[in-house]
């Protein structure tokens, strides 16, 4: 029960504030939420990545487990959300609508903390969440801008686009530097703190403005699309995480930090995705949104399972 009130008051309450008062402003003033899904894309969302993968120490053996897992993990999901997708039948736009609230998990501002809760500040867990959220921020940035464009515009227009997304130049760039030990001059170093410190706030006030910005009534038709999304995201995730990790015989805290990685609810991106491309905007912020009160319930499970059995 500890555990619970915990990740509670540490994970989910401050969140649920900052998209309060996303809501409240969009409610009082009107935003222009494109503006707010710019500053993530090409500013703050770069910078935190970057800051983090500088920062943090991962060996090369940790990088190909990761990057083993995840490969895996991607595909199983994929293979999942398209099981759903067909026996639904859905529109194009809604097609990866679908596909991007699974596939993109909360592994930044969700991730990183719960993390830290879970494994005591662990800086090999920690290491391993690194990297999740590398890649996590790599797939919106490439194949979300693909699918959430490919079925309403050329193939030249969406790789300009994806060229264009700042994020997947960032991450081999943070990787050399840190790699060859070049040091960051203080004049730049603080502005690229000051963006990566700026990410999770005005990701989640993105959120309340979007959600602000809607109206508050889920058809009987939406509601079982998102409780589906729920269900693969939140409950399919860790249970193909775990026989993933059993499989490829893991040792049991960098299982644990995966199975744990893969509990989250849906990523912001899907959100950002959305609104920057005016594609089921509604949709991607209620998933969103039911996913992470749903997540108070059974990222606990998830937690108390592996600390059981892991």
């Amino acid at each position: 029960m500890s555990i619970f009130f915990h990740i509670l008051v540490t994970n989910v309450v401050p969140m649920g504030i900052m998209v309060a008062l996303g809501i409240v402003l969009q409610r009082a003033f009107s935003l222009d939420i494109k503006t707010l899904s710019k500053l993530n894309f090409y500013l703050f969302s770069p910078a935190i990545m970057f800051d983090l993968i500088y920062r943090t120490a991962i060996s090369v053996s940790v990088i190909g487990q990761v990057m083993l897992f995840f490969v895996i993990f991607m595909a199983g999901q994929y293979i999942l959300v398209e099981a759903a997708i067909r026996a639904r039948g859905y529109e194009p736009s809604m097609k990866s609508a679908m596909r991007n609230s699974v596939l993109f998990y909360n592994s930044a501002n969700y991730g990183v903390p719960l993390n830290q809760l879970a494994f005591a500040g662990s800086k090999e867990t920690l290491a391993i969440q690194v990297l999740i959220m590398m890649t996590q921020s790599l797939v919106p940035n490439t194949y979300g801008v693909y699918s959430v464009n490919a079925h309403k515009t050329d193939m030249r227009q969406v790789w300009k686009t994806i060229l264009s997304m700042p994020v997947i130049y960032v991450i081999p760039l943070a990787f050399l530097l840190r790699g060859f030990e070049v040091p960051i001059p203080q004049p730049i170093a603080t502005p690229i703190g000051y963006l990566a410190d700026a990410f999770i706030g005005t990701a989640l006030i993105t959120l309340g403005v979007q959600l602000g910005s809607m109206q508050w009534r889920i058809s009987r038709p939406h509601m079982i699309d998102v409780g589906l999304s729920g269900f693969l995201r939140l409950i399919a995730g860790p249970a193909l995480a775990w026989l993933i990790v059993w499989l490829m015989g893991l040792d049991k805290l960098t299982a644990a930090a995966l199975i744990v990685s893969s509990a989250v609810p849906t990523s912001l991106s899907s959100v950002l995705l959305a609104v920057e491309f005016d594609n089921e905007k509604e949709f991607a912020s209620q998933t969103v949104f039911v996913s992470t009160l749903i997540s108070i319930f059974t990222v606990t499970a998830v937690i108390f399972f592996l600390r059981i059995e892991v």
